[in-house]
C-alpha cells in the first residue's frame, strides 16, 4: 500500500522494496558507483555525503503540496543487501516511475521483477490509498535493457516524447496479463 504520507514497502518473489532512508547512503554509494549505469541519464555517481544529502531532501518530500516523492531500495531477500531503487513522483492520480539497478547485479532479472512490482503496487488501488490510474516512464531510445524492463512491466512505448526520450505508460488496472488491462 502506498499512502500520501509517504510509501509503504512492498515485495516481489527475491526483493524487498524498503523506503528510502538517508542511512542507506553508504551502501548505495557503492551500489550506485559505476560510471556505466550514467551513460543514458548523465551525471556520474555520488560518494556518500552527498547521496545522504539528496536522501535527506527526497525524503522530506517535495516542496509542492500537489507532488509526492515515493522512494524504495531494493533489498535482495537472499543475501540482505541492496541492489538498487525505484522510484514514483505522483501528481493527480498519475506516477512517472524510475528504477536504477547496480551494475554488479545487472543481468539477474532484479530490474523487470522491480518495475514489475512498482508498477503492480502502484495500480494495485490499496484501501486508503492514493488512486494511481497511470503509471508512465521516460527511457532513451537507445537504452534497450530499460526499454526490456519497461516492457515487461506492462508498459507500452508511445509516440510521445520529453527531453528526447520515449515515454512508455501504462493505464490502471492492474491485471497478471500486461498486455490486457481489464476492468
Amino acid at each position: 500500500m502506498t499512502t500520501p504520507a509517504g510509501p509503504q514497502p512492498f515485495a516481489t518473489g527475491r526483493l524487498d522494496a524498503v523506503p528510502l532512508d538517508p542511512a542507506h547512503a553508504d551502501e548505495m554509494a557503492a551500489v550506485l558507483a559505476d560510471h556505466a549505469l550514467y551513460t543514458y541519464t548523465g551525471g556520474g555517481p555520488e560518494d556518500a555525503r552527498a547521496l545522504r544529502a539528496r536522501y535527506e531532501r527526497q525524503t522530506a518530500g517535495s516542496p509542492d503540496p500537489a507532488e509526492r516523492w515515493w522512494n524504495w531500495v531494493l533489498r535482495v531477500r537472499a543475501d540482505g543487501r541492496l541492489a538498487g531503487y525505484v522510484q514514483a513522483t505522483v501528481r493527480e492520480g498519475r506516477a512517472e516511475v524510475a528504477w536504477v539497478v547496480g551494475a554488479g547485479w545487472q543481468g539477474r532479472g532484479y530490474a523487470k521483477e522491480a518495475a514489475t512490482g512498482l508498477v503492480r503496487h502502484l495500480l494495485g488501488r490499496p484501501p486508503g490509498g492514493e488512486e494511481i490510474g497511470t503509471v508512465v516512464a521516460h527511457i532513451h531510445p537507445g537504452h534497450t535493457a530499460s526499454a526490456a524492463v519497461a516492457a515487461a512491466a506492462g508498459l507500452e512505448a508511445t509516440p510521445e516524447r520529453e527531453d528526447g526520450e520515449v515515454r512508455w505508460r501504462r493505464n490502471a488496472p492492474w491485471s497478471d496479463d500486461p498486455g490486457h488491462d481489464s476492468e
